[in-house]
């Protein structure tokens, strides 16, 4: 029997069933060449212009493997908590696509790098989930295929296809958890909270930017449910390649409706992968599952096996970052801010950045404050990361240095930041080219004082009557005559002495 294209309610689905989940996380590594050959792995060259025999796998040539790789690949193992093998081989995954010239990958089957690892998540309460590490193993990635003249962009409707080699062959390392059993109703949270945490752990090690939405890391969401009671798994779809941390809960929760929605109604699930859809979060059939004898493994004849030497991995364990959640841990302790707000500058990628504005000298505080602000502000209207502005941590810390002496108010230095942004020059230079420095000459400031409360008579009589906060519209005044570039509080100050008022 088939699926049914109703989606039982999330709520009601879970009242029966109870989701199991894997995640199978691709991550590009960061190396200058391919994975068995000496190609460049540099991002935007002409198609096919990155290739030669042997990641094309033409006759005669023979493989090499990356050493940067093994070395990439055993820092993810370790910082998973993985033991890593002391002895492990490469194995042809034999399968006739069109995006793998050769007719098989070249990957690791029974004999992966690591295994048994586990990685700690924190889910949006602030408890934490295990998710425990089945493998880690180094493979290469396939080309990519370009479908031309359908509306989908799939092969399904294309009048043709055009194929770039330049990624077959680029280093991966797929990491894959054990069933994920337990989570309930929190599975799509879990599965999200997870890709998030691998994410920030291997930028954290420098061995990938692990950016998703260029492709250098990629989730497959395998699921399955079993009824309530039940103790054997239900038969798994697995949704391929995406993306986003968005899409991977979005992709869990629509599976868990959709397979609680075919069984419920007494069909069956067919194992398969299936596309993910941005624009409404559905999953569509790709194509049957392989199952692992269908792809006909067996050791690769042309590599020696990769042996690990134990003082080697000893060294490599000895300088690990430190781990991203007892990172953040200790940040929000020095900080000093909530859970919530220590999710939220992570998910705005704004750690790193407040790290670097505070190691240029400036405060926990003010460095928070203009990037969780007003340059947070700015790359969500860009539609940008906070990263790609244009704009430095050691800018930033300049400009809060300049509130902090009382050379910019908060105002002028929102338009230093504008400068900046705009490539106007360091904050100094776009302070000088556009006169922005606060105005602190005592006698100019007392004369625009004078000419408020003068052009204001009724105002400064509550004032003078003790109505302290009306001198909030003598304030304005002044702030306006002087272009917004006085000291708001000191312009305060100024008035209620001359005025005779208490500031109390």
């Amino acid at each position: 029997m088939t699926v049914t294209t109703e989606l039982v309610p999330y709520e009601d689905a879970l009242a029966s069933f109870d989701p199991v989940m894997g995640l199978e996380v691709h991550v590009e590594l960061g190396t200058r060449t391919k994975m068995f050959c000496g190609c460049s792995t540099a991002l935007g060259a002409e198609p096919n212009s990155q290739t030669c025999p042997t990641c094309l796998g033409l006759p005669g040539a023979l493989p090499v493997v990356n050493a940067s790789a093994v070395e990439s690949a055993i820092k993810i193992g370790l910082a998973l908590h993985c033991e890593i093998a002391e002895w492990c081989r490469f194995a042809r995954k034999n399968y006739f696509y069109p995006d793998m010239p050769k007719n098989f990958q070249t990957s690791q089957y029974d004999e992966p790098i690591a295994f048994d690892g586990y990685l700690d998540v924190e889910l949006e309460d602030g408890t934490t989930f295990r998710v425990e590490i089945e493998r880690a193993h180094m493979e290469e990635d396939t080309g990519k295929s370009l479908h031309v003249g359908g509306a989908t962009g799939r092969i399904h409707g294309a009048s043709h296809s055009l194929l770039d080699y330049n990624r077959a062959g680029i280093p991966l390392i797929e990491i894959v958890t054990k069933p994920i059993v337990g989570a309930g109703e929190r599975a799509p949270e879990v599965a999200r909270a997870y890709v998030a945490e691998l994410r920030e752990l291997i930028k954290a090690l420098g061995v990938s930017d692990a950016r998703m939405e260029m492709g250098q890391m990629r989730c497959d969401v395998n699921l399955s449910l079993m009824p309530k009671g039940a103790q054997k798994f239900g038969t798994r779809s697995e949704t391929k390649n995406v993306n986003s941390l968005r899409s991977v809960e979005r992709a869990a929760r629509f599976e868990v409706q959709r397979h609680a929605a075919v069984l419920s109604s007494g069909g069956t699930i067919v194992q398969e992968t299936r596309h993910f859809h941005e624009e409404d979060g559905s999953t569509t059939s790709g194509r049957t599952k392989e199952e692992a004898e269908d792809y006909r493994y067996f050791p690769e004849p042309d590599l020696v096996p990769v042996a690990p030497a134990r003082a080697w991995v000893d060294e490599l364990r000895t300088v690990l970052p430190e781990q991203p959640l007892a990172r953040r841990g200790r940040l929000r302790a020095e900080w000093d801010v909530s859970a919530h707000d220590m999710r939220s500058i992570l998910n705005a990628g704004a750690i790193d950045l407040i790290v670097a504005t505070i190691d240029a000298g400036a405060d926990a505080t003010a460095a928070r404050k203009w990037w969780m602000g007003e340059l947070a502000r700015r790359a969500n209207e860009e539609a940008v990361e906070l990263s790609a502005l244009p704009i430095t941590p050691a800018d930033v810390a300049r400009v809060a240095a300049l509130v902090k002496e009382g050379s910019l108010n908060d105002k002028l230095a929102r338009q230093v930041i504008e400068g900046v942004l705009a490539g106007e020059g360091a904050p100094d230079e776009v302070v000088e080219a556009r006169g922005l420095k606060v105005v602190s000459d005592e006698g100019a400031l007392t004369a625009a004082v004078d000419d408020a409360i003068a052009g204001n008579p009724a105002v400064a009589d509550k004032v003078r009557g003790g109505k302290v906060a009306a001198a909030g519209a003598l304030v304005g005044a002044v702030m306006k005559a002087t272009k917004g570039q006085a000291d708001a509080a000191r312009v305060k100050e100024l008035i209620l002495d001359r005025l005779g008022a208490s500031g109390s």
